[in-house]
């Protein structure tokens, strides 16, 4: 089987791109590994850029989004006995973001494919990337029990940090650059509504908790912990009890979440990566494959549909006029914005986080930050603008 572009994994950064070029007249196959029930039911991310937001609109992918989805003008921090919430249109020229987790993006944009689309293969199990530096590659997988092979004019690789297509990269030509945290969250979904429209993020002496949702009748709540945590060590009064200690507010000594039965519970490590290129001879990388971001930001997703637009575009561009001028700046135009997100990542994650070594110093610092944010409108503006995602340029 021959198409023009190969997509490997077929998570949101993978199914959007076969979408965006489908619109664009360009036929593509998508292999994923594991099979739809999984896909469709794997919690990951809930934040939507407004660029997010307006890529699926234009896909054909936002009718339930926009019936559905919950549009959030703003986040509420609370530390060191205050609160202090960031308005978002009036910062950020009018832009907010949109509550909608990925699994419902993701069963969109699947009904979608095997509708309208091309070939979309679940089980399907990706062997080896080869002959990605000559002009048609090839993807090796394995399909209903049998050995097939895929080639294509260009491969994508989104199937994530420990997938083949990074894998395929040689070592000597491409850079890896990591940072680990020294605490993980604890996440939950609950079957209790939220206690507040938007998100609240707290910073606390006893650490890190994130209060956010899902719809308006289920509940996603987080926890910073330690490395290692096991999630069966939390029994789910604990983890309310905490989390009502860590949002508490001393002007609402009272004040308590809503509880309800905890469905999901998972620990989830903090960590930065990045992959450079983006791009080795036909294969370009997107989303996780090229770098991860920890969730504090809410950017993994976007960082990862952002991608994919330009991707698009740019195969568009060279399917259209033979130019692959927009190809060979692929990676350097998404690298741009990568570094921009990683760095409004690890800045939310440092200043909200309690490091187990820091110091009462290192403590001080976090707060003279949080309340500079509180104080001075230049820089919630800057909070504000990072949070709903940055113009998408898509040229290098």
């Amino acid at each position: 089987m021959h198409t023009t572009v190969g997509i490997i994994g077929g998570g949101p950064a993978g199914l959007l791109l076969a979408r965006l070029l489908h619109n664009a007249g360009i036929d593509s196959v998508v292999l994923e590994r594991r099979d739809r029930v999984y896909v469709e039911q794997r919690q990951r991310a809930g934040i939507l850029e407004q660029a997010t937001v307006d890529a699926l609109r234009d896909a054909g992918a936002g009718a339930r989004l926009d019936t559905e989805g919950l549009a959030h003008d703003g986040i509420e921090l609370r530390f060191d006995g205050r609160s202090h919430r960031v308005d978002f249109p009036s910062l950020a020229d009018g832009r907010r973001v949109w509550v909608y987790a990925q699994t419902e993006v993701v069963k969109d944009l699947i009904a979608l494919q095997l509708t309208e689309g091309g070939p979309l293969l679940f089980d399907a199990e990706v062997r080896a990337v080869e002959a990605v530096d000559s002009d048609r590659p090839v993807i090796r997988y394995t399909h209903e029990g049998r050995e097939q092979t895929l080639t294509c004019d260009y491969v994508v690789g989104c199937d994530g940090f420990h997938g083949v297509s990074r894998a395929a990269v040689p070592e000597r030509e491409r850079t890896t650059y990591e940072r680990t945290y020294p605490y993980s969250w604890l996440g939950i979904l609950a079957e209790a509504p939220p206690v507040y429209d938007e998100l609240v993020y707290a910073h606390s002496e006893r650490g890190f908790a994130l209060a956010s949702m899902r719809s308006p009748s289920v509940s996603r709540l987080y926890l910073q912990v330690e490395n290692g945590t096991d999630p069966a060590d939390w029994p789910d009064e604990r983890i309310w009890d905490e989390l009502d200690a860590r949002l508490a507010l001393a002007a609402e000594p009272e004040w308590r979440l809503k509880r309800g039965p905890v469905t999901q519970k998972s620990v989830l490590p903090m960590r930065s990566s990045v992959t450079e290129p983006m791009r080795y001879g036909r294969l370009l990388l997107a989303g996780d494959a090229a770098h991860i971001v920890p969730p504090t930001g809410a950017k993994g997703l976007n960082l990862a549909a952002a991608d994919v637009i330009v991707l698009a575009r740019a195969l568009a561009h060279w399917s259209s006029t033979g130019s692959t001028g927009l190809l060979d700046t692929y990676s350097d135009t998404c690298l741009r914005r990568v570094w921009r997100a990683e760095h409004f990542s690890y800045s939310m994650t440092t200043t909200l986080h309690t490091d187990p070594e820091q110091s009462a110093f290192d403590t001080r610092l976090q707060l003279s930050q949080l309340h500079r944010i509180a104080d001075a409108p230049h820089a919630a503006a800057e909070l504000a603008e990072n949070y709903v995602g940055l113009p998408l340029q898509t040229q290098g």
